[in-house]
């Protein structure tokens, strides 16, 4: 009996995927456990598996996006004519059958599902979708694994100019390091008209682009947060010369360097054990107080920012604090991060010190209460001991939602923080 596949919830922010393409065809076999598509989500790029055997009888949208539970294809067995099912499929009239099944097992149907049916009406729209085509000479419609597409990039190579041995002609990893090898480069801008003033610039960053499923969720979210949550922002400088001293004499003859980013998440852990009022969550008839200290932080990635979790931050040494921040941030880049290591923050640092950025302030990451926005170390004369002397000052910023934090209690966590980054040997204790 044939069995139909709708778009997973691959996320706890998803609602709907972006197909970038198909690794089956219609006809081909299909084991448990095979790749049937790559699909975006609103934070990384993931591989849809499949949990089926049989023929791939139908695919509902060859590239695109499909809201969470919308069919994307059905499997079956050889020669299965579907053509009822698809019917049902186009008419609602499946989704009726699964919840009037559901409900005689005694099984809730989820409500995403309702939702879905009735709302935005996905089977509808999926099996009615018209279907893309590919264009070759656009990177970001070739038939490539996102691997791929960066190592391309990164090297600076034509990926429309690589042939692929994956399945389906799909371009691989190791398609790119022949290419490179091979010495395979960017075709040439050319200027043989001098007077053509764009020439050598790369003309794909202009003009309209359809906006990734990152970006729809980062403007929905922070949108909500910055216009649901009542915000106010605390700032405070923190004298960082004990810090400077302190991480030089760690790093020396260290096998793991560490970085004043991983000394203010291990400060900001440090200071909201003795705060736990800060490390809450806002969940609208209820307020969380979290137990486990979970900092969240963001990495800048070109669709956005993600936001790779450390957990029990306030357990870690600074140099497994380096490490995890260290191969999140580069799953980051890769969109390789799976949801568990993006979820279950209880506070969020986003820190641009290393653009020279003296200071700012960040929209909350819901559902925590605060985020803290860190600046850039600058020298600048202080009074020390009644002395003028240059002394290395950083600007730290504190939102806060005024549903969970009042003024007071953020002013307390940013005095202990700051206690502690001045007297880093407390962190340590």
């Amino acid at each position: 009996m044939a069995e139909v596949i709708k778009m997973p919830r691959l996320s706890d922010t998803m609602e709907e995927g972006n197909i970038v393409g198909w690794q089956k065809k219609v006809g081909d076999p299909v084991e448990p456990g095979d790749i049937l598509a790559e699909v975006e989500t609103d934070k990384a790029t993931m591989e849809l598996e499949s949990f089926n055997s049989g023929v791939l009888l139908h695919i509902g949208v060859d590239q695109g996006p499909v809201a969470v539970e919308g069919v994307i294809a059905i499997i079956g067995s050889k020669g299965e004519n579907i053509d009822a099912l698809l019917a049902e499929i186009q008419s609602g009239a499946h989704d009726t059958k699964l919840a009037e099944e559901s409900q005689k097992a005694d099984t809730p149907v989820p409500a995403v599902t309702e939702k879905k049916v009735e709302t935005k009406g996905a089977p509808q729209v999926v099996a009615q979708m018209p279907t893309p085509t590919m264009q070759s000479h656009d990177s970001d419609r070739i038939f490539a694994s996102p691997l791929a597409k960066k190592m391309a990039k990164e090297s600076g190579l034509d990926i429309s100019r690589i042939s692929g041995s994956g399945e389906n002609g799909r371009i691989i990893k190791h398609d790119v390091e022949k290419a490179i090898s091979n010495g395979i480069a960017a075709p040439s801008t050319g200027s043989a008209m001098p007077m053509n003033l764009t020439a050598g610039l790369d003309n794909d960053i202009y003009g309209d682009k359809p906006i990734s499923q990152m970006r729809k969720v980062i403007a929905r979210r922070l949108g909500e947060s910055k216009f649901t949550a009542p915000h106010f922002y605390l700032t405070i400088e923190i004298n960082m010369d004990n810090a400077i001293a302190a991480r030089k004499a760690i790093n020396e003859d260290a096998a793991v360097r560490i970085s004043f980013n991983d000394i203010v998440v291990k400060a900001s852990a440090a200071a909201l054990r003795k705060h736990p009022d800060i490390n809450g969550s806002w969940l609208g008839d209820k307020i969380t107080y979290h137990k486990n200290i979970n900092i969240g932080v963001a990495v800048a990635v070109d669709e956005g920012l993600l936001v790779p979790v450390i957990n029990d931050a306030d357990l870690k040494s600074l140099t497994m604090i380096k490490s995890e921040i260290k191969v999140l941030a580069g799953k980051a880049k890769e969109r390789k991060l799976s949801p568990d290591e993006m979820s279950g923050n209880t506070f969020t640092i986003s820190n641009l010190g290393m653009f020279d950025i003296e200071e700012f302030t960040a929209i909350i990451n819901p559902p925590d209460a605060c985020i803290l926005a860190v600046g850039t170390i600058v020298q600048k004369p202080i009074v020390k001991d009644g002395q003028i002397v240059v002394g290395n000052m950083m600007k730290v910023t504190l939102s806060c939602d005024h549903r969970i934090v009042d003024g007071a209690k953020g002013a307390a966590f940013l005095k202990t923080f700051k206690s502690l980054l001045e007297n880093p040997v407390k962190i340590l204790a």
